[in-house]
């Protein structure tokens, strides 16, 4: 059977003054009617019934989780201890699957991507697990062809197959240079790195032990504890224990029996303020505007206003500007990596009510 894995641990620092440690990006609705981690829901259900979800959030998000996704079963939103990156929280979550449903296939995706097209995603999951049934060893990845020379991303370098969709990973490039990514483009065999993954809950725990065996270790001394009085003991005192590393890096770059399905569907990793203008509509003047909001003789902002404050604008260009009903945010538009420095500034500063 299929299960759906939500990673949802993030904090979305880049997001402020909107997005807040007990209110990250994931919950957020940036301009839609639906949460980010709502809409993961949705593309995924009713192909995937909700008792077949499972959510991996931190301890401080669990209640918010549940608000947001009362359809899923309290037992699988699953508490993290702390942060520990996607290995070891892929890992904990195979480690339940498994547990629940020994031949399990997963699908593993972050909260706050943003896919509209429902169909095509569930096509491509479709095709993923159809691939599973020929090679059941495999992992499988999400590649997004790309549109454009992006330097925020991680590559996956392809062969081509006959296969207009299913391709052979040949290596895995970091997020390059401008100059390298125009190359990628150029090249075009090279797709982005988009965290969607497929793949049997047995194979990626096998795969966990063989190439980070600390890892491992810990899992299988939590799997006794699976179902009994001591399993959130046991977590607590054994998860903090294992090393923080990404499962592209701690598996993936080690791992022969790679698959990428190359993506139809569009995508977006939200990873800033800057996605607000492409997935909200532009006036004239390129400025997107959410909330109470006048602007004039403006260009090329991004203005949000929460509640009843009206933002305006006067002789702007190229800016953010964030009003909350305890923070403001004025970024220059160019610059939205400086907000994480700006975060880390106001927690030196004792400014943890706004964080």
């Amino acid at each position: 059977m299929l299960h759906a894995v939500i990673m949802a641990g993030g904090s979305g620092t880049r997001f402020w003054p909107l997005s807040r440690r007990l209110s990250p990006k994931q919950f957020l609705t940036l301009g839609r009617k639906r949460s980010l981690i709502q809409s993961v829901y949705d593309r995924c259900h009713p192909m995937i019934a909700s008792e077949r979800f499972w959510v991996v959030t931190n301890q401080q998000l669990t209640s918010t989780t549940q608000e947001h996704l009362p359809r899923i079963p309290v037992s699988q939103i699953i508490a993290e201890p702390c942060g520990r990156n996607t290995a070891p929280c892929i890992g904990l979550a195979a480690l339940l699957i498994e547990a629940a449903d020994p031949e399990a296939t997963m699908v593993v995706m972050p909260a706050d991507h943003v896919i509209q097209d429902y169909q095509k995603f569930q096509n491509a999951i479709a095709m993923a697990e159809e691939a599973l049934e020929n090679s059941p060893e495999e992992l499988i990845l999400f590649g997004i062809p790309p549109v454009s020379p992006e330097t925020g991303y991680g590559y996956i370098e392809v062969s081509k197959s006959d296969s207009q969709q299913l391709h052979q990973v040949v290596g895995f490039r970091e997020k390059p240079d401008l100059e390298t990514a125009k190359s990628y483009v150029e090249q075009g065999r090279f797709l982005w790195n988009s965290g969607i993954f497929v793949w049997r809950a047995s194979t990626i725990l096998s795969a966990i032990r063989t190439h980070q065996p600390e890892i491992g270790r810990y899992l299988d001394e939590l799997r006794s504890h699976i179902g009994t009085e001591q399993w959130n003991e046991a977590l607590q005192k054994t998860f903090p224990l294992m090393p923080s590393v990404s499962i592209d890096y701690a598996v993936l770059e080690h791992e022969m029996k790679l698959s990428v399905v190359e993506a139809k569907f569009d995508w977006d990793d939200v990873g800033s303020w800057e996605a607000m203008s492409r997935l909200n509509p532009q006036d004239e003047a390129g400025n997107t505007s959410i909330g109470r909001t006048c602007v004039v003789d403006s260009n090329d902002c991004i203005i949000h206003s929460s509640g009843e404050q009206v933002v305006t604008l006067l002789g702007m260009e190229n800016c953010i500007v964030v009003h909350t009903l305890d923070a403001t945010l004025v970024a220059d538009r160019s610059d939205q990596n400086a907000i994480r420095e700006l975060v880390k500034r106001l927690e030196e500063q004792g400014y943890d009510r706004v964080l």
